[in-house]
């Protein structure tokens, strides 16, 4: 488990989407700092983790229309904070997997339309990880190569940055994805 810290005490949080090694160590960390888990309901935290090994059969759309949900219920309240997981493909497509990158960009304009939508009530962001676990829990193998620092990301350097948005010190990020991807996105210009 992450060595992240903060201060989540009272607050409810829900994660929706796949039920996951990594899924379960966000849980795991969520209660680790003070937050407690629910399965239903309008929490406080929102996680959302989509499909995160490409996949040409995909379906994001009935998880993203209960995130949309979520969120403006959450707006209603008062205050909020959604996480997506996702992968490092919605910013940056891979041609070998294009219905992928399209069904992640998705998630990528959701966030961002979720955030323009529901702010500053609710704070919208994303992780976007690349190649994480070993065996790999997302991403691909041959992200690796363009990855400068030529290793697949852990569990718990993905589950950091989910706390980094759940932080309630971290205020004023909103509408953004933060790639875990051991720079994946800034070696792909070599021909991916």
């Amino acid at each position: 488990m992450t060595d992240m810290q903060i201060d989540i005490a009272g607050q409810s949080v829900r994660l929706i989407g796949d039920d996951t090694i990594l899924a379960r160590a966000v849980l795991d960390a969520v209660s680790a700092n003070g937050g407690s888990v629910i399965d239903a309901g309008t929490p406080d935290l929102l996680v959302v983790l989509l499909p995160l090994l490409p996949s040409e059969t995909i379906a994001v759309a009935p998880v993203l229309e209960e995130a949309v949900t979520l969120a403006a219920a959450m707006a209603a309240r008062g205050h909020g904070r959604v996480v997506f997981i996702a992968s490092a493909v919605a910013a940056m497509p891979m041609r070998r997997f294009p219905q992928f990158s399209v069904a992640m960009a998705g998630v990528f304009a959701t966030l961002r339309t979720l955030a323009m939508a529901h702010g500053p009530q609710v704070l919208v962001n994303a992780v976007g990880v690349g190649a994480i676990g070993e065996p790999l829990v997302a991403g691909d193998a041959a992200m690796l190569g363009h990855a400068s620092v030529k290793r697949a990301g852990t569990i718990d350097e993905a589950v950091a940055t989910v706390l980094f948005f759940l932080d309630p010190m971290n205020t004023y990020t909103s509408g953004q994805m933060l790639a875990v991807d051991g720079g994946w996105q800034a070696g792909y210009g070599r021909s991916f």
